[in-house]
């Protein structure tokens, strides 16, 4: 079965940091976890990014603390419906689409019951998160690359929840797979949409070994922009990978 693979990038925090490097991880979370939202210099948390500067509180913490924030209550939750803000939460905080109904309706519980904090950290304090992300990496759209026995159905899914690098959850006040979960069904795979650049992207066919699963052969599509052409191609030759075919893409 054919796939779909969208490069995402990982942010670490070490104690060896630079400045820049805080800096970068510190506006990869925002990215993250607010939805690809403008932050005015207002809005950002000064406590905890001195207290993450410091390294007082880890990259997790400091998500925790972004999620919990008014900045994300007022734009996620204040203004959508539950099965909204639960499918945002699993965007932003899991960095993939929720797999089932039961998973939506457990979170949509667990707000209702236990609050809206206890629903945050039930992302954040969960195992996934911690074999994911631990506590130094930004969270980020993992794509289907981490993902080891993840359903056709919820990787589909996760397209209509990320629909490239220029959009804004803020964007939709309504749910993106209300009906797709509901009934269990799955939809047609639509790249992401690139917006505001002029970089060549190219769609690479290959037959073989995954370089995520050198043991599993499949036919996989991999979008990658110009500049990420070369290491992309090498990457695949070193799993026995065959190129069947390079076509750019709108």
């Amino acid at each position: 079965m054919a796939s779909l693979v969208i490069d995402a990038p990982k942010v670490e925090l070490w104690q060896t940091s630079s400045e820049d490097e805080l800096e970068a991880v510190i506006r990869a979370v925002y990215k993250q976890v607010l939805g690809n939202a403008h932050i005015m210099e207002s809005e950002r948390l000064t406590s905890a990014q001195s207290q993450l500067r410091d390294r007082s509180i880890t990259v997790r913490d400091f998500v925790r603390a972004v999620a919990k924030s008014e900045m994300y209550r007022a734009r996620f939750f204040e203004t959508s419906a539950p099965y909204r803000f639960v499918e945002l939460n699993f965007k932003h905080l899991l960095g993939r689409a929720p797999e089932d109904q039961t998973e939506i309706s457990e979170h949509i519980r667990r707000c209702n019951e236990e609050g809206y904090d206890a629903e945050i950290d039930s992302y954040i304090d969960s195992a996934e998160y911690m074999s994911a992300f631990g506590d130094n990496v930004a969270p980020y759209f993992r794509g289907a690359s981490s993902q080891v026995g993840q359903k056709q159905v919820a990787y589909n899914r996760m397209f209509d929840l990320f629909r490239g690098t220029a959009e804004t959850s803020k964007a939709s006040k309504g749910s993106k797979l209300v009906y797709s979960v509901a009934t269990n069904s799955t939809s047609k795979i639509k790249p992401p949409v690139v917006i505001g650049t002029t970089e060549k992207r190219f769609k690479i066919t290959v037959k073989g070994a995954k370089f995520d699963s050198p043991r599993r052969r499949s036919t996989t599509e991999y979008i990658v922009s110009a500049t990420k052409m070369t290491p992309t191609i090498q990457r695949i030759n070193r799993t026995s990978g065959k190129i069947v075919s390079i076509t750019e893409i709108a």
